[in-house]
């Protein structure tokens, strides 16, 4: 269902639900998945993670098999009441799609072929990057069916796209494809199919070998400082790179002193 694959720093996320359901996710995959990026996040080795669907789907949404059976108030409320953010600063628990929720330390790249649709394409915007098939698509197909957004798909994609196209695909619930999805900022990269795993994890390879504070507090000030003040966006960025540029930083400069790194190769650093 949910299998880790590791090399060196990199592990590789498999959820392996094709055959039955085309990737979707159901609370059993949901709990492994969950688990595995908790893990990832917690191993002192894990440096990337590369999020790949196995069987030519990268996730199909939330399983409508399983939604239907909600239908029972009782269950419904049970379900909910379960998947509820708590109250104060205590860990939310995972959201239907998994890990949705979780804000982790370190990247995770969506290796995304066939689908990536409602909850899917709701995963994919979790992940920090996305390396999209030439024939794989995104769209909110869950508008068919009266269920809304709940794992984030509201809030990540007009951040990613801009409010007023996020509202354009998300209420006519469209497909998007993979070249739209690199011309508006929802993918990152698009690659010939069946490729998406390979140069997703070569991708991670290259991240993995810098030195992992500094790439840690970059990244998390572009999440944290998503539509601060720029005075207050500034202050944050500074508290969190300063203790990794003294931790860092110098013995990267020294390096370069040494010769290493010039006139801006990454071959040898």
């Amino acid at each position: 269902m949910v299998r880790i694959e590791k090399n060196g720093h990199v592990w590789t996320v498999i959820h392996s639900r094709y055959a039955e359901a085309r990737n979707a996710m159901d609370p059993a995959s949901a709990d492994a998945l969950y688990g595995a990026m908790l893990a990832f996040d917690r191993d002192p080795d894990a440096c990337v993670a590369v999020l790949w669907g196995e069987g030519g789907a990268f996730c199909a949404g939330w399983d409508l098999k399983f939604a239907s059976t909600l239908a029972d108030r009782e269950k419904f409320r049970k379900v909910t009441e379960e998947l509820a953010f708590p109250t104060g600063a205590n860990l939310a628990p995972r959201g239907a799609l998994g890990p949705t929720r979780l804000e982790l330390s370190k990247p995770v790249i969506a290796a995304v072929e066939g689908p990536a649709v409602a909850g899917g394409m709701e995963l994919a915007m979790w992940c920090d990057l996305r390396i999209t098939a030439e024939d794989a698509y995104f769209g909110v197909y869950c508008r068919r069916w009266g269920i809304p957004l709940l794992d984030g798909g509201t809030v990540r994609l007009s951040r990613l796209v801009g409010q007023g196209r996020a509202l354009e695909i998300v209420l006519t619930g469209r497909k998007v494809t993979a070249d739209e999805a690199l011309r508006i900022g929802l993918c990152e990269k698009v690659v010939p199919h069946g490729e998406t795993r390979a140069i997703a994890e070569a991708m991670a390879h290259e991240i993995a070998r810098f030195p992992q504070q500094a790439v840690r507090v970059d990244r998390r000030s572009i999440l944290e400082n998503y539509g601060l003040s720029t005075r207050t966006a500034l202050r944050n960025e500074w508290t969190n790179g300063i203790e990794a540029h003294y931790r860092e930083g110098a013995d990267g400069a020294a390096r370069f002193a040494g010769g290493h790194g010039r006139h801006g190769s990454f071959s040898d650093i």
